[in-house]
C-alpha cells in the first residue's frame, strides 16, 4: 500500500493550493482516507476525511469552511483543496489510509504515513 501526498509550495495568505494523494496497493473505492497535518514543533494534527463507500467528508473546526476533500475512485486520488490560506496553515500535509475504527480524527485509526508535503503559507 501506497500513498504519496504532492502539490505543496510557498504562497501568500489569502491564496489557494490543491494537494493531491495518490494511491496503490488497496481497494481504493471502499477506503477512508484523512489528511493530517504537522508544524514545526506541534503534534500532527487532525485537518480532513473523506469515506470509502459514500465520500462523506469531514473537516477540523480550523479549515472548515475553507479546505475541501474530494476524491476520485476511477484515478485512485484524494484531494484536497486549500482556499483562504493563513500562516497558521503553514506544515507539512499526509494523506493517509484509514485502517482502524478508533475515531477519525485519532492518529491511531491510520496506516501507511507517506513522507508528506510541505505547504508554506507567508505574510
Amino acid at each position: 500500500v501506497q500513498l504519496q501526498a504532492s502539490g505543496g509550495g510557498l504562497v501568500q495568505a489569502g491564496s489557494s493550493l490543491r494537494l493531491s494523494c495518490a494511491t496503490s496497493g488497496y481497494m481504493f473505492q471502499s477506503g477512508s482516507i484523512g489528511w493530517f497535518r504537522q508544524a514545526p514543533g506541534k503534534e500532527r494534527e487532525f485537518v480532513a476525511h473523506i469515506s470509502g463507500i459514500r465520500g462523506t467528508t469531514t473537516y477540523a473546526d480550523s479549515v472548515k469552511g475553507r479546505f475541501t476533500i474530494s476524491r476520485d475512485n476511477a484515478k485512485n486520488t484524494v484531494t484536497l483543496q486549500m482556499d483562504s490560506l493563513k500562516i497558521e496553515d503553514s506544515a507539512i500535509y499526509y494523506c493517509v489510509r484509514q485502517a482502524h475504527n478508533y475515531g477519525i480524527q485519532s492518529l491511531d485509526s491510520y496506516a501507511d504515513w507517506g513522507q508528506g508535503t510541505l505547504v508554506t503559507v507567508s505574510s
